[in-house]
């Protein structure tokens, strides 16, 4: 009696093809964004998905300074800074939004990757600019609605 074992697909690299994707932060809620560009960077909207190897495309956000946050948090809402020689600074969220705004995408996409080499592959491909101009036109991204 033979048993018939169905084959579990697994990807390799060199069969794995990058897209570029565009994605628009005007008045998106921060955590909403964040969620659906980490899974475009981990791969997961693929059929072809698996773990232990990048399967994620590319993701430029531009107008990351028009990105909002939902319920109280714009005021309430503190990033930490550590200077690596036990000192640590607090900034709130507007001063943030007001000198580095694409920090705050960026971030908040990173800590949803995992804490691995891998999940630093994933980030290197997430491009988040101010305004709405990015130097990525050659590569055509796709617009992506969020």
């Amino acid at each position: 009696m033979a048993v018939k074992l169905t084959k579990t697909y697994l990807a390799k690299p060199k069969d794995l093809k990058k897209q570029w994707f565009l994605v628009d932060a005007t008045d998106k809620i921060l955590g909403r964004l964040s969620t659906r560009i980490a899974m475009i960077l981990m791969g997961k909207h693929k059929p072809t998905y698996t773990a232990h190897i990048d399967t994620g495309d590319f993701v430029i956000v531009i107008n990351a300074e028009k990105v909002k946050v939902s319920g109280n948090k714009a005021l309430t809402k503190n990033y930490q800074s550590y200077s690596g020689y036990g000192g640590k600074r607090v900034i709130p969220y507007e001063v943030m939004k007001a000198k580095h705004p694409d920090r705050i995408v960026s971030e908040a996409v990173r800590r949803m990757l995992p804490r691995t080499k891998l999940g630093k592959n994933m980030v290197s491909k997430l491009k988040v600019y101010r305004g709405p101009n990015h130097p990525h036109a050659s590569q055509k991204p796709e617009v992506l609605k969020i």
